[in-house]
């Protein structure tokens, strides 16, 4: 399957509309990217620490009960328990490792619900390296406990107030930090969305996921699942996931947050209901208006609140490689109380999505070998989930 026909495109998606002061920085980041990326010192490091620090590989676990609840076989690679809780790590390990690499001891992340603020600020906090993490004021407020992680880690967390006061923002104003500061500092991009270098490099970094799900699935039972399901949000844990069984004869489902229903228009789904367009330095679809503005989102889910998605994605939607749904707010909290109950795992408010599918009538066959990733905890979810939930 012919993805990247040219760098830094997949069919017509991607590329870089950048600044032009940005340009060198990304030519320079996509040549050091391919060169440490074949280094098998580089990649040595990497994998020793993703073994010994993030405690890959992480396993794949059978839902017994789950299984039972929706008449398929259920397993979920577990990515929740990989160091900090969920699958971010996996990239800015990778991304840190090239900063030192290149130079840069300067960091700076934008985050949404918190995982990727958290992933980072562990990293440079495990590295001796200077972080900065950029936050939508709305998400400061929505996920306090991982606002007092980063801080703790050693990270200044910089509240945004500025238009939606969600990622899209924190984004924006990482983007200006970067083109201001660019000579000493990294962006470590926690999405595979943004401008070439980023969407193939993130996607590098977390190919690990579906690699070993894979392995481990094929060691398990001789054969590969039927069905692989992820949450998409910039669609990072999505692409990890789906990279390895793009060449199988495996059904795969990206599942994006639905909101309050895409009639409402509240909503944070571009590739089931935006068109393409220009967005954080790439050509993607995203969520915008008859004039090229960018549509405001909802989500209960902070991870998922965000009008664009990586160029990988676009280009698997229109290829019909990869099927994308929705799951509202109701059908996720639905699925994050039911797969608590019945496997003792809480999922992040994203991950809940990706399970949500399970039960969407006539998406899945009955007897359908099915994989979700799980691709964090819900301990940073918590206190919202019990105001949203009654309990």
């Amino acid at each position: 399957m012919n993805q990247e026909p040219q760098p830094g495109r997949f069919g017509q998606f991607g590329g870089r509309y950048v600044p032009e002061t940005l340009v060198p920085a990304l030519e320079e980041l996509a040549a050091e990217f391919e060169l440490a990326w074949s280094d098998p010192e580089f990649r040595s490091t990497f994998e020793s620490l993703s073994r010994d620090y993030v405690g890959r590989p992480t396993p794949l676990t059978e839902a017994n009960r789950l299984s039972e609840s929706t008449g398929l076989q259920v397993s979920v690679k577990r990515e929740d328990l990989c160091h900090t809780g969920a699958h971010k790590i996996n990239n800015a390990l990778g991304q840190c490792l090239l900063a030192q690499r290149m130079g840069k001891k300067r960091i700076i992340a934008e985050t949404g619900a918190g995982q990727h603020g958290v992933a980072t600020a562990t990293v440079c906090a495990l590295f001796g390296l200077e972080c900065e993490v950029y936050m939508g004021e709305e998400d400061c407020a929505r996920q306090e406990l991982n606002v007092f992680r980063m801080k703790l880690l050693g990270a200044k967390v910089v509240p945004v107030r500025s238009g939606t006061k969600t990622l899209k923002d924190a984004l924006n104003e990482a983007m200006r930090d970067w083109v201001t500061n660019v000579r000493s500092t990294h962006y470590v991009i926690g999405t595979a969305a943004g401008p070439h270098p980023y969407p193939h490099m993130v996607r590098e970094f977390q190919s690990v996921i579906g690699s070993e799900t894979r392995t481990q699935y094929q060691e398990r039972h001789g054969r590969l699942p039927d069905v692989g399901i992820a949450c998409v949000g910039g669609g990072s844990n999505a692409i990890g996931f789906f990279h390895a069984f793009l060449g199988d004869d495996v059904r795969l489902i990206g599942v994006e947050a639905g909101g309050l229903g895409l009639p409402t228009g509240h909503h944070a789904a571009p590739l089931s209901a935006g068109s393409p367009g220009v967005l954080h330095g790439s050509y993607s679809y995203m969520m915008q208006d008859d004039d090229g503005q960018v549509l405001p989102t909802h989500s209960v889910s902070a991870g998922l609140d965000y009008p664009g998605v990586g160029a990988e994605h676009s280009y698997l939607k229109d290829t019909a490689r990869v099927e994308y749904v929705v799951a509202t707010d109701e059908e996720a909290l639905a699925a994050f109380r039911r797969v608590a109950e019945l496997e003792g795992l809480i999922p992040a408010f994203e991950t809940a999505h990706a399970f949500a599918a399970l039960w969407q009538a006539g998406l899945l066959q009955p007897g359908s070998r099915v994989v979700v990733n799980m691709s964090g905890r819900g301990d940073k979810d918590m206190e919202r989930a019990s105001r949203l939930l009654g309990l």
